[in-house]
């Protein structure tokens, strides 16, 4: 019930200003009233909805829904609105991780550069093997490492999302049906660059990542 009324009020099919009834809502799913419940609470904590006695449930305002909760994400990208949701994501990414990248290669202890080398090869072994359900793994556990390595915790909060984004794209076949050799060796170069210290290649590595994620989006929309 939450996913089918989440991924309406993402896709617009349910639009801002929409009162919803919590008995229409019991009716039209086939819930009990503490389902219901539940799942409206679930809508306004992520602030898609917003609850008025004598008023009913509202829908609020795309502006002012929390853009950073993984769920929405998922919706977004299943729905109508993906080509929208994937470019505010890529922006995203684009803004932070290239620059949590050099931070990371000013700040992650050896225990991070260690892990990253051993993903990046990881990464290379999955993409031969064309395993895209392990290298996404892999991949998601590569960019977290990333962030946190940063040192700043703003950015480590940005894993879930980036993760929702990667497993969104694989998932709803926005990827390419195998792991490009030029993205991967990118991925390389930034665990070297990283392990080395080297801050502004390994910001520039991250950035041919984003660029060569930004060409694909844009390829599957053409």
């Amino acid at each position: 019930m939450l996913d089918e009324l989440g991924t309406a009020i993402a896709s617009g099919r349910i639009p801002a200003g929409t009162v919803l009834r919590l008995e229409q809502l019991q009716d039209e799913y086939g819930a009990s009233r503490t389902v219901a419940r539940e799942v409206v609470r679930a809508l306004e904590v992520m602030r898609l909805t917003s609850s008025k006695r004598r008023v009913g449930i509202t829908v609020r305002d795309a502006a002012e829904w929390n853009h950073f909760d993984p769920r929405l994400i998922g919706w977004q990208l299943g729905g109508d609105c993906r080509e929208q949701a994937l470019r505010m994501l890529m922006e995203l990414r684009w803004a932070v991780e290239p620059t949590a990248a050099r931070f990371a290669a000013l700040r992650a202890s050896p225990e991070d550069r260690g892990r990253l080398r051993a993903l990046a090869s990881r990464l290379e072994t999955t993409a031969r093997a064309k395993d895209l359900g392990t290298f996404l793994e892999h991949d998601i556990a590569f960019h977290h490492i990333v962030l946190a390595a940063s040192g700043n915790p703003m950015f480590c909060q940005l894993s879930d999302v980036v993760a929702q984004v990667l497993t969104g794209r694989t998932e709803h076949g926005l990827m390419p049906p195998e792991p490009q050799p030029g993205a991967v060796a990118m991925h390389v170069e930034v665990a070297l660059a990283v392990d080395a210290g080297d801050a502004g290649r390994a910001e520039h590595a991250m950035r041919g990542i984003m660029e060569q994620a930004r060409d694909e989006v844009a390829e599957q929309f053409e």
